[in-house]
């Protein structure tokens, strides 16, 4: 069974890009969020086996969103998504609980290589 993905960035065009190199790969991306927020409730909805989440948003940011979905499910796998130049928020990212960390623009194997060591 294809694992499911939850993709959560503010930039349309970032998640096509990540939707792309999943669903080309045997993902099954169940769901995509334009913030932290609407993250958190598509994560109680389709419960995925992980979630790529970009770090700057409106509404709530990426790490605050990670801290929520780590309140529902504490062994929950989040990748966290950020431009270069921002290391101190990755930092942060690790420490609530992310599981790895992709720098923007995406390099598909990069993006496979974090989502498998990621599920294994």
């Amino acid at each position: 069974m294809a694992h499911k993905i939850l993709v959560v960035d503010d930039a349309a065009f970032m998640r096509m890009m990540i939707k792309d190199i999943l669903s080309k790969n045997g993902f099954d991306v169940v769901a995509e969020a334009a913030d932290g927020a609407q993250a958190v409730e598509k994560y109680q909805e389709h419960l995925p086996d992980l979630v790529t989440m970009d770090i700057t948003m409106p509404e709530m940011d990426g790490i605050t969103a990670l801290k929520e979905i780590k309140k529902l499910n504490p062994n929950a796998k989040v990748i966290m998504c950020s431009a270069m130049g921002q290391q101190a928020m990755v930092i942060d990212a690790i420490q609530a609980g992310a599981k790895d960390f992709i720098v923007k623009p995406f390099q598909a194997d990069r993006v496979l290589e974090a989502i498998n060591k990621t599920l294994s």
